[in-house]
């Protein structure tokens, strides 16, 4: 029992640390080698909507418009806390920052659904 649970704790350990969004060389990676943005905004000039960056929180998240006061810059915005669907853009599922009553960001508007949302 104990040898058992030993190997299970280690699987687990094992998958935890191969998660992608944890290694910061496969984020670099899948966004096509720009920088891995930290923190509440993405990179000025640099970052492209739907990059992967890692949130204030810790939490894995991507680069997209709204969500944060970050000026002209995009957000990154936890995952937790974004609204996505199948439509593409930037070769990922579009996703956008939860605002209140349902409503979400796309940049400096509000949109009632993802449909709304200008994308590129």
């Amino acid at each position: 029992m104990k040898f058992s649970l030993t190997a299970i704790v280690l699987g687990l350990a094992t998958l935890a640390a191969a998660a992608p969004g944890q290694d910061p060389v496969l984020i670099a990676r899948q966004n096509g080698n720009r920088p891995v943005p930290r923190g509440t905004c993405c990179v000025a000039n640099t970052s492209l909507k739907q990059d992967l960056c890692t949130a204030a929180n810790g939490e894995q998240g991507r680069c997209v418009p709204g969500g944060n006061n970050c000026g002209s810059r995009l957000s990154c915005v936890p995952n937790s806390q974004l609204v996505c669907n199948n439509t593409r853009e930037r070769s990922r599922n579009l996703c956008r920052a939860r605002a209140f009553n349902g409503l979400l960001h796309d940049g400096a508007r509000l949109i009632q659904n993802l449909g709304q949302a200008q994308v590129n």
